[in-house]
């Protein structure tokens, strides 16, 4: 009996957990980090987001 001839049960189980848990739960975290994606946004986008959600008790 070779190892491709029966899968052992525990991978099964493994493999049928993830599947259930992502059917469940959906991908909590993305396979790469946007540094990893690159092309994200500017600095002045993420300055322009805080000046526009910026509490009024903040003055400025």
């Amino acid at each position: 009996m070779t190892k491709s001839d029966s899968p052992k049960p525990a991978d099964d189980d493994a493999v049928a957990r993830r599947r259930r848990l992502a059917e469940v739960f959906g991908d909590v975290l993305p396979e790469t980090t946007s540094d990893e994606r690159g092309g994200g946004g500017s600095g002045e986008d993420r300055e322009a987001w805080y000046r526009e959600n910026r509490p009024p008790h903040h003055g400025g």
